[in-house]
């Protein structure tokens, strides 16, 4: 599925926030209806860290956000949507250009409101690999989402 002119409004937006901006990342695409987001981190001046790798703060950073923004857009207004807790393992050096893929499915959807018709708050674990262009995994991220109904 292509970009919208909304979700491609939404990706400059992200690109230019400068808390964002400043992790050296960049969202490359985000999908019409929200369902994938990819985004790309660099290996340059602003991310290379002392021994000439990519900053894990960096890493970190650049997929910090995402999950969260997806499944606020997705789910609507009638839900809060928050980051709980993340965690990270770093698995190789991030020698050059590193992405990411997000990706979250209509059934994945479908069960957090159906679950939440019975639980008043619900966790909920997304996983996401940076790696490069080879597909070298450079680092794991776990980020856990929190769920509760409005009202």
């Amino acid at each position: 599925m292509s970009e919208s002119f909304q979700t491609r409004l939404m990706r400059w937006g992200f690109n230019f926030f400068p808390v964002y901006r400043r992790t050296g990342a960049r969202i490359t695409y985000i999908s019409a209806d929200w369902h994938e987001v990819r985004i790309s981190l660099p290996l340059n001046w602003t991310t290379r860290n002392y021994v000439g790798t990519i900053f894990g703060g960096s890493m970190y950073g650049a997929v910090d956000p995402i999950y969260m923004v997806m499944l606020i857009k997705m789910l609507g207004p009638q839900y809060i949507v928050w980051d709980k807790a993340a965690s990270i393992q770093f698995k190789n050096p991030g020698r050059s250009t590193l992405y990411a893929k997000f990706k979250i499915e209509d059934q994945e959807l479908a069960a957090i409101r159906e679950e939440l018709k019975t639980k008043d708050k619900l966790d909920r674990v997304y996983r996401v690999e940076l790696s490069d262009k080879e597909g070298t995994i450079c680092a794991l991220v776990e980020k856990t989402i929190h769920f509760k109904k409005k009202g």
